[in-house]
């Protein structure tokens, strides 16, 4: 979570408007939403690991870590949609040709989905994002709430991984039942200090006299037509050459 947001806030697209990045974002996901995913998915996943990569200079590794725990769950789930139960013989899994299909469509959509919200995550700071939220009509309250969640996910991470240090330099994970019972006392601990920071925002917050939004001061970055043009135009070209080539093949 944390090297995302380090990305997010260091590329070079960072001082782009942020529906520079986002409009392209959404227009790849239609396009490997809506086009034959056999051949326009792959296309979506390659234009947005190079927007990535090349375009915002987020590091390889990096990418491929976002993406990995996602990719792996999709690669191990896809063989069961390849199966089927035979009711006639007791229960048996047998291979179904039409799962399989299911399996490989479903499977090239998803990780060409993915690889847009890598593009938004790796390129964009939550709190850019959160901005145009509000200007589409999101309720300020649910942005808020939103922003607010984002920063206790960095408090609760760092307090999990300090105690976990702590635990381990006292041997509390050299043998399975330790591990176990180290587990569920930093579970608690957590769960008790996430309660008492909630608590203590709410009198912090009521206390400056909060009404539902915060305040803040935002750089506003103009919006580049012809950067947006460009990025929409190779959103376009995908499509096109996704949807020739599913004609070609059929």
């Amino acid at each position: 979570m944390m090297a995302i947001d380090r990305h997010a806030w260091t590329n070079r697209w960072r001082d782009w408007h942020p529906a520079e990045k986002l409009l392209p974002a959404f227009g790849l996901l239609w396009v490997a939403v809506v086009l034959p995913p056999l051949t326009t998915a792959p296309l979506v996943l390659i234009v947005a690991a190079s927007a990535v990569v090349w375009g915002a200079g987020v590091p390889l590794r990096a990418l491929l870590a976002f993406m990995a725990a996602p990719a792996a769950f999709l690669v191990v789930g896809a063989p069961f949609l390849a199966l089927s139960l035979d009711l006639s013989a007791g229960l048996t899994p047998r291979f179904s040709p039409q799962g399989a299909g299911v399996a490989l469509t479903s499977t090239l959509r998803a990780l060409a989905a993915l690889s847009c919200l890598a593009f938004v995550a790796l390129t964009t700071p939550v709190v850019d994002w959160a901005a145009l939220l509000r200007r589409a009509g999101v309720p300020s309250g649910v942005v808020e709430l939103i922003l607010l969640m984002y920063r206790l996910i960095f408090g609760f991470v760092e307090r999990a991984l300090a105690g976990r240090r702590a635990q381990a330099a006292r041997l509390g994970y050299s043998r399975f039942d330790r591990a176990l019972r180290s587990s569920g006392l930093l579970a608690g601990n957590l769960f008790q200090r996430g309660l008492t920071r909630a608590r203590w925002l709410e009198i912090g917050l009521a206390a400056r006299g909060y009404r539902g939004e915060l305040r803040v001061l935002r750089e506003e970055r103009p919006l580049s037509r012809a950067r947006l043009a460009v990025a929409m135009l190779g959103v376009g070209l995908t499509g096109l050459a996704g949807g020739l080539l599913a004609r070609a093949l059929s």
